[in-house]
């Protein structure tokens, strides 16, 4: 009860920071925080899977592109098409993938799931490349712009306007934190933790792994969806390489370890590592992907339980040491 009055002035601190953020930074720092706050909903959404039901997927992709493509697809082809149905496509075509995969993927784990993800991440990217005249092949789609936000008889909010975009994206990306965050509390979530320490058990108490499992995933790849959605509207371009190939597959899984994948927030953490020290790195070498896989490697043998997994163990300690003095 005492560490509680803390942890509200630390979120309202944070809450402030995040508010003023683009009014004290340029726009690349802007695009740039949007870009790592996009991230952790990704990174969350594959942790949904790794962290919480045990299985590791190495085509998380094919979800966040999947609803990239399908926002994209919606702003060009639909004339005067609103911005909330636009997210909103993005998170149902995620979701629907996951649908369309899951009688699959909840028959498999550990080696099989992931090279079975694998395999339909690697799909998805050809199949992207191949009809052009829908996805735009290799050049992809863009030219595409940003609708306002209409309430009807209330308001109309400029989209192309950077900061109103700031807020509103941000916005849909702390809701969806938020309704993930709440799903994990959920007796659902609690018996998506008990399939993974536990599937055999589980399965006696009479609870249905199959049909959990299926939920579970569809619900990753639905705001794995929307994440994606909100990327083609920040970045107003959709291609193969960026959305749909196998780094962008590998990406949360490296935000979820750095973080900790025993956390909800450890992902959260972990994008924000990667992001600030590949802005750094950028400004020393080009060879971003050999930083990131020495972090990995860092973070692997000496914090194999994350950044928040270290920081629980240090305040554990420290905690143990005053109560003994």
């Amino acid at each position: 009860m005492r560490n509680k009055p803390y942890k509200w002035i630390l979120w309202g601190v944070v809450f402030i920071f995040v508010v003023i953020f683009p009014h004290l930074f340029s726009i690349y720092f802007t695009n740039l925080f949007l870009a790592f706050a996009i991230f952790s909903l990704y990174a969350v959404t594959l942790n949904l899977l790794l962290g919480y039901m045990g299985v590791l997927s190495f085509g998380h992709a094919m979800f966040f592109g999947t609803g990239a493509y399908a926002t994209a697809i919606a702003l060009t082809h639909i004339q005067g098409f609103p911005l909330l149905p636009a997210v909103l496509v993005g998170g149902l075509a995620g979701g629907l993938l996951a649908l369309i995969l899951s009688p699959l993927l909840v028959r498999v784990s550990g080696t099989a799931f992931a090279m079975l993800t694998l395999a339909f991440g690697q799909l998805i990217f050809v199949l992207a490349l191949k009809y052009r005249e829908v996805t735009g092949g290799e050049d992809g789609i863009g030219g595409y712009s940003v609708p306002p936000l209409n309430i009807p008889g209330v308001v109309s909010i400029d989209m192309t306007n950077q900061i109103n975009f700031y807020y509103f994206a941000l916005a849909v990306v702390v809701v969806c934190l938020f309704i993930l965050w709440f799903y994990t509390k959920t007796p659902l979530g609690s018996i998506v933790t008990a399939v993974r320490d536990n599937a055999l058990r589980t399965d006696y108490l009479g609870f249905k792994l199959s049909q959990t499992k299926a939920v579970n995933l569809i619900v990753s790849g639905a705001f794995a969806g929307i994440a994606g959605a909100i990327n083609a509207l920040l970045q107003k371009l959709v291609s193969t390489v960026g959305v749909l190939d196998i780094s962008t597959s590998f990406a949360p899984i490296m935000m979820a370890y750095i973080g900790g994948i025993g956390s909800f927030f450890g992902p959260i953490f972990g994008s924000g590592v990667i992001y600030l020290l590949e802005d750094l790195a950028i400004r020393l070498t080009e060879r971003i992907g050999l930083v990131n896989g020495v972090i990995f490697i860092l973070v692997v043998l000496f914090a194999p339980t994350g950044l928040v997994g270290l920081f629980s163990t240090a305040k554990s300690k420290l905690f143990h040491k005053e109560k003994a003095s």
